[in-house]
C-alpha cells in the first residue's frame, strides 16, 4: 500500500509517517515547499502522478488565536485545500484521512460530543476546521477529530510545563475547561489502522479516553517532574485573555470506534520521550 502524509514538517505528521513505516509499506511525508495544498491543479496532478492508496492529511493552519485576524488565510488551507485533497483522492481512487478539530463543537455541552453532534464552533478556527470536514465528507472520506495533542516534535502545553515546573515559580492554568490530552503517537497509531480498516468512511473521534482540565494536566505533569503541584494554580477562562474563545466542554464521546487508551497512561508513557529533549513552547491555555 502506497501512502502520502501531508503537513510533513508538523508534530503529528511525524508519528504518522513513523508508525506508517513500521508496517513496511511505501509512504512519502510532503511539506508545504513540496506540494502546496492551497494550488487546486499541483494537487490533483501530484495524487495522479503519485497514486497512493491512502492520503493522512495533517497539513493545517493550527494558530488558533491568529485565526481570528486571517480567517481567510486559515480558511485557504484548513477549508479549500482540503477539498482540493478531497477532489484528487476521489478521482485516484485513493482514501482520505482528514485531520480535525474539537474545536468544530462550542463547548457548551454538559456530556461528551458525539461523532455526529451539530457542530457550532466559537472561534475562526473552528469555523475554517468545519469547512474542512465537510469537504472531506461531501466526497466519502475519513474525518478523524482530536484534542489537546501534544508530542516529541514542536511546542505544546507539555513543554511549556515542563519548562515552568523546572523554574518552580508558581503558574496560573485554567481550570473550567474540560478536554482529553492525547499524545500524537497514539493518535498516529489510531490513524494508520483505522486507514487499514473495514470501516466504513465517515466522522471518528481519535482522543484518549477519560477527561481532565488543563489545569488537572498541569498538575499531573508537575507531579511526574517531582514538583510541587500545587504551584500550578487554578484560575478561570475569564483570567486569561486570548482572542479566540475556547469551548468549555471538549470532551468527545467515541462510539463508532474504540478509544485511544487513557490520556494519564499515555502521559506516563510519553514522559521518556516528552523529556528526552528541549523543545520549543507553547502558550498555556
Amino acid at each position: 500500500m502506497r501512502w502520502l502524509i501531508t503537513g510533513a514538517g508538523g508534530m503529528l505528521a511525524a508519528d504518522v509517517l513513523d508508525r506508517t513505516a513500521l508496517t513496511g509499506e511505501s509512504v512519502l511525508g510532503l511539506g508545504r515547499s513540496e506540494l502546496d495544498l492551497c494550488d487546486k491543479r499541483a494537487v490533483r496532478d501530484f495524487v495522479s502522478a503519485y497514486r497512493p492508496r491512502v492520503v493522512v492529511n495533517c497539513a493545517g493552519w493550527t494558530a488558533v488565536d491568529a485565526a481570528e485576524t486571517h480567517e481567510d488565510e486559515a480558511l485557504a488551507i484548513n477549508g479549500h485545500a482540503v477539498r482540493w485533497l478531497a477532489e484528487a483522492c476521489d478521482r485516484a481512487g485513493a482514501r482520505l484521512v482528514h485531520v480535525s478539530t474539537d474545536y468544530v463543537f462550542d463547548g457548551a455541552g454538559a456530556t461528551p460530543y458525539l461523532e455526529d453532534s451539530p457542530p457550532g464552533p466559537l472561534n475562526a478556527y473552528g469555523r475554517t476546521k468545519l469547512a474542512g470536514e465537510r469537504a472531506a465528507l461531501e466526497y466519502g472520506h475519513y474525518v478523524v477529530r482530536s484534542a489537546w495533542l501534544y508530542g516529541a516534535a514542536g511546542g505544546n502545553f507539555v513543554r511549556t510545563m515542563i519548562r515552568l515546573a523546572r523554574e518552580q515559580v508558581p503558574v496560573d492554568v485554567v481550570d473550567d475547561q474540560r478536554g482529553q490530552p492525547t499524545w500524537a503517537a497514539d493518535l498516529a497509531d489510531f490513524i494508520v489502522r483505522l486507514a487499514q480498516s473495514d470501516l466504513p468512511a465517515g466522522v471518528y473521534h481519535g482522543t484518549s479516553a477519560g477527561e481532565t482540565t488543563w489545569c488537572g494536566f498541569a498538575k499531573e505533569i508537575f507531579t511526574l517532574l517531582g514538583e510541587d503541584a500545587d504551584l500550578v494554580r487554578p484560575v478561570p477562562t475569564s483570567a486569561v485573555l486570548r482572542p479566540a474563545r475556547r469551548p468549555a466542554n471538549s470532551v468527545l464521546a467515541h462510539t463508532r470506534w474504540e478509544p485511544i487508551r487513557h490520556w494519564r497512561a499515555a502521559l506516563h508513557a510519553a514522559w521518556p520521550v516528552m523529556t528526552a529533549k528541549a523543545g520549543p513552547q507553547c502558550n498555556v491555555a
